[in-house]
């Protein structure tokens, strides 16, 4: 798994999430979960991709659900980086279903 470098999107904004993004790898990604964070997801590709990102938690005995989000073909997707997904290692694992043409970015909104 390739560790995703977190980039910060300034409070006037202009960040442009789509020239920082990088190739997915297909053994998957890690990024750093927390407030404001989240993943960027694009999907240059003819067919449909999903993203799963591992929660792997549990409340009261009970496993915490992934979190699975379909991007579709020329599509683009954020998702929270919260602290429900948060490893071991203090990252969440992201996985792919195919990385032919998709591009991810770790992010986190300026305050």
């Amino acid at each position: 798994m390739a560790a995703l470098a977190l980039t910060l999107v300034p409070v006037a904004g202009g960040a442009t999430l789509d020239t920082t993004a990088v190739a997915a790898t297909a053994l998957g990604d890690t990024a750093p979960v927390g407030t404001g964070r989240f993943l960027y997801i694009f999907n240059g590709d003819a067919t449909s991709k999903t993203v799963t990102i591992a929660s792997p938690g549990t409340v009261s005995g009970v496993a915490i659900a992934n979190v699975t989000v379909v991007v579709a073909a020329g599509k683009t997707a954020c998702v929270p980086l919260t602290g429900l997904s948060r490893g071991a290692d203090g990252r969440a694992a992201i996985t792919y279903s195919a990385v032919t043409a998709v591009k991810v970015g770790a992010f986190e909104l300026g305050r």
